[in-house]
């Protein structure tokens, strides 16, 4: 039996996942999606509604969270759900699960390569995280987990745009960007948005390229920070990181502001933060490995994304990673082409990512 793609669909209260969700029922024309819900009081679904109108199967979680290192009540659902369909008693080729405002997608994800019965059942495609603009400050300000959602992110939408002016949501914008630059940002209104932007997304796919926003990686923010790292710390071969892209003390994007009202305009400052590291130097692999094994080993937890497609010496084609947390993937991916310049890229997102301990083990594990 094929892998069933299943797709989690985050984000804070009255982001607009029910809306979105109820729009991709109803375009995903002959496709048949079960829905798990675990919403808890939040715009609860008229479950008579989506089951009449979609033939979908919808399971509701009524013991509350889905969120907690490998959730055992979304383990049992899932496990039940493939066992039902195996045997001919459920028709569904794919699942979405729609989590409560504030959980953390994380063991969600988690649940889809520690269990074993799931992993031969599911393919966990991608991570989808809508994101409120009116409400969107405050709320990243104010809580871990909306920032979180935003980290984990294969792909983002922002929701309520009409409600707010262009400078805050490119505010907003910028903000997300840096928290995450690997997941494209769209916005949603009412929950349109092509079903080919939601589903078969294969954000944890380890495919070869790496997509971080091109903006991100341009030079240009730098004088926001008011200095260049591009000196080759004299070593004399090029490689540069790129570990400026966090906000200086400098910075005014109003998103990045609390109360204006109130008059106090202290910076806000990410915990999640992304961190991108480039190098045209090959990677020992013995050393990368230890290197990357023993940090997740530290901080991991703190650790929410990450991918590289990587140089590594002793092998022509480009050694892919990625990883959620502790856990950790790599496969060999395509020959490098004759004309293309061999260079490292990595992207990490993550709570207070440890930048220097990085930059110097990647440093250290070059060939």
């Amino acid at each position: 039996m094929p892998l069933i793609p299943a797709t989690i669909l985050t984000g804070f209260l009255g982001s607009g996942k029910t809306t979105l969700l109820k729009r991709v029922l109803t375009e995903a024309h002959g496709q048949k999606i079960a829905v798990i819900e675990n919403e808890f009081g939040e715009e609860n679904i008229d479950n008579d509604i989506l089951v009449a109108d979609t033939e979908e199967q919808i399971i509701q979680m009524s013991n509350g969270c889905v969120c907690c290192t490998i959730r055992e009540d979304l383990r049992s659902t899932l496990a039940t759900l493939a066992a039902k369909k195996r045997q001919g008693l459920l028709d569904f080729e794919r699942v979405v699960i729609e989590t409560t405002g504030v959980a953390d997608p994380g063991p969600v994800a988690q649940t889809f390569f520690m269990d074993d019965e799931v992993a031969e059942s599911y393919l966990l495609d991608s991570i989808i995280t809508l994101v409120d603009a009116k409400h969107a400050a405050q709320q990243l300000n104010d809580r871990q987990e909306a920032r979180r959602q935003v980290g984990f992110a294969d792909q983002i939408f922002i929701s309520k745009s009409d409600l707010v002016d262009a400078d805050t949501l490119d505010a907003l914008t910028h903000r997300l960007k840096h928290m995450n630059p690997r997941a494209p940002i769209e916005q949603a209104h009412f929950g349109e948005v092509p079903i080919s932007r939601v589903l078969d997304l294969r954000g944890f796919n380890l495919n070869a390229k790496l997509d971080i926003d091109p903006d991100f990686l341009k030079p240009a923010d730098d004088h926001e920070h008011g200095h260049d790292h591009d000196h080759d710390h004299g070593h004399g071969h090029h490689h540069h990181h790129e570990h400026d892209h966090e906000h200086g003390e400098h910075c005014d994007h109003p998103s990045h502001q609390h109360g204006h009202a109130h008059g106090h305009h202290h910076h806000h400052d990410d915990d999640v933060k992304s961190f991108v590291y480039r190098s045209d130097r090959p990677f020992d692999p013995g050393k990368l490995e230890d290197f990357l094994g023993a940090i997740v080993q530290v901080y991991g937890p703190k650790m929410l994304r990450y991918k590289g497609v990587l140089h590594m010496k002793g092998t022509d084609r480009k050694v892919i990673f990625q990883g959620v947390h502790q856990l950790m993937g790599s496969d060999l991916g395509p020959e490098w082409k004759p004309d293309e310049v061999r260079q490292s890229k990595m992207v990490f997102i993550g709570i207070d990512l440890p930048r220097d301990i990085l930059i110097q083990g990647l440093e250290q594990s070059l060939a």
